[in-house]
């Protein structure tokens, strides 16, 4: 199987994070994705002993990017390549040699993808930063967290891979598109802050529309209502609640027992707090798997919190594929899944 990218090549030059994560993402689907990594420096595939999934399905070639002769070998593999991808601050690239200017006149359907955190221009620029001080600028960590408590960052899922690799991914595939359709290429400049402002879209339209407070914790989707939330079980285990529309509530209601009249006020935010304290104290006296009995497989928009080892397990991401294991390293599967043109096989090395 080859996959809806087939046909495809790309040139990574190897970084970590949100870069390797597009390239994961182009090769799952069949892009050939060479790996350049420095001369000096550790192999992170092959027969390296690597475990890290990020670097999953490549061709990896080192080259000394200090010397003439490594710059040559580089710019020979993008003259026939759709793209490239490098995660170097800014100035970097073009220091080496290796900038848009000189690769674009190589390659002129070449598109060229920088991913840095606060992208080629602006204050922040040529300084350095990680997840958190992304999205912090974004506006996006400011929404995450309860009420009262300070900002509690999601690990690094929005800045880094959603607001960084995913886009990268996207802006590489779109720009090809445009360069096979007319001839040429572009630099992708994909910007995290950006991403991740992106990724608040819906969050902007409710502050727009006059439906979301600027602050934690007190609004619809930020564990503000009672009916969109977790609640631990009598195990110390969670599950997820996410009842919104009246009819998923109304189930709530019916399977959990809540005859109280005060449910009736669902979308009173001043009764949410009370009611969120009535729905503690009544998930507290079943375990999770109880509560699994009662409300999996319903309307209710319910599942357990499974961790990171309990979540390959479960009967659905079983049935669906949703993790595989590839030389004794379980992981995330490819994804989405293409009817017609599926992803190959993975491969580690």
């Amino acid at each position: 199987m080859a996959g809806a990218l087939a046909g495809v090549t790309i040139i990574e030059l190897a970084g970590i994070g949100p870069g390797p994560f597009a390239a994961m993402m182009l090769a799952d689907h069949g892009a050939r994705v060479i790996r350049i990594e420095r001369a000096s420096g550790r192999a992170t595939m092959g027969n390296s002993g690597n475990r890290d999934i990020l670097n999953r399905n490549r061709e990896v070639i080192a080259v000394d990017l200090k010397s003439p002769e490594g710059i040559a070998q580089v710019r020979e593999l993008v003259r026939t390549a759709d793209g490239l991808i490098e995660g170097f601050r800014p100035g970097v690239m073009e220091r080496l040699g290796l900038g848009p200017d000189v690769l674009l006149a190589d390659n002129p359907k070449l598109v060229y993808g920088r991913m840095t955190g606060w992208g080629q221009t602006g204050p922040y620029a040529p300084c350095a930063g990680h997840d958190i001080n992304y999205i912090a600028l974004s506006g996006a960590l400011h929404s995450y967290g309860r009420a009262g408590e300070k900002p509690t960052p999601p690990v690094n899922a929005v800045g880094d891979f959603g607001g960084g690799g995913m886009f990268m991914a996207f802006g590489m595939v779109a720009g090809i598109l445009s360069a096979r359709s007319t001839g040429k290429g572009q630099v992708i400049d994909c910007a995290m802050t950006d991403g991740a402002a992106v990724l608040s879209a819906m969050t902007y339209t409710f502050l727009a529309n006059g439906q979301w407070r600027d602050e934690r914790g007190v609004n619809l989707l930020d564990t503000g209502a009672h009916f969109y939330d977790t609640y631990e079980c009598a195990d110390g285990k969670f599950i997820s609640i996410g009842s919104i529309e009246p009819q998923f509530y109304a189930l709530l209601r019916e399977k959990a027992g809540l005859a109280d009249p005060a449910f009736d006020l669902q979308m009173d935010p001043r009764q949410w707090g009370p009611l969120k304290e009535k729905l503690t104290a009544l998930f507290l006296t079943k375990t999770r798997d109880q509560w699994c009995a009662i409300m999996e497989h319903t309307d209710i928009c319910f599942a357990p919190v499974l961790s990171l080892t309990e979540a390959p397990e479960h009967p659905h991401n079983k049935q669906r594929g949703t993790f595989i294991e590839v030389d004794g390293i379980l992981q995330p599967a490819p994804a989405p899944k293409f009817s017609e043109t599926p992803a190959p096989s993975v491969r580690m090395g």
